[in-house]
């Protein structure tokens, strides 16, 4: 016996979160623009990934570059997290998620910026790295609640 295909109805707000993912797109790019021009000044070759200790002792710019890297680095760490915990939870709850890929967007401008001074204490300005943390928790809360509510729909 054959049955009805089955779907999912995307709510008229899921422009909200598709929206916000594409804002972390941006910021890649932004942040990637921010060590590739570090990389230069530094004078750090490819495909070397971070100056090493010799080098960061003998040139500032070598230690801020590795502190943009760094930056990029623990946001694309994140970033698969957001983006799929993002879209998973705006089929439930779109304004929400669209809210929380919003806060973590902003909080990871302000924690590159602050990195990005060469000072790592100043990656977390403000206490940013614990809304950084409460954003991506949320995602990861909303989005199981979305499953969820999906699974039991079933």
């Amino acid at each position: 016996m054959a049955s009805a295909p089955a779907g999912i109805v995307l709510p008229a707000e899921y422009a909200y979160p598709v929206a916000a993912v594409t804002s972390t797109f941006y910021l890649l790019f932004w942040q990637a623009l921010k060590v590739a021009g570090a990389r230069k000044r530094a004078g750090i070759p490819y495909p070397q990934a971070y100056a090493e200790q010799s080098q960061v002792a003998d040139n500032k710019a070598a230690y801020v570059f590795n502190c943009k890297q760094r930056a990029h680095q623990n946001t694309l760490e994140l970033w698969p997290i957001v983006v799929g915990g993002t879209l998973i939870a705006g089929l439930r709850y779109p304004v929400v998620a669209a809210s929380l890929c919003g806060t973590w967007v902003l909080s990871r401008i302000i924690y590159t910026i602050g990195y990005s001074t060469g000072d790592p204490k100043k990656r977390n300005l403000g206490g940013i790295n614990y809304l950084n943390l409460l954003s991506a928790i949320g995602l990861l809360g909303s989005s199981t609640a979305a499953v969820v509510s999906l699974i039991r729909a079933l």
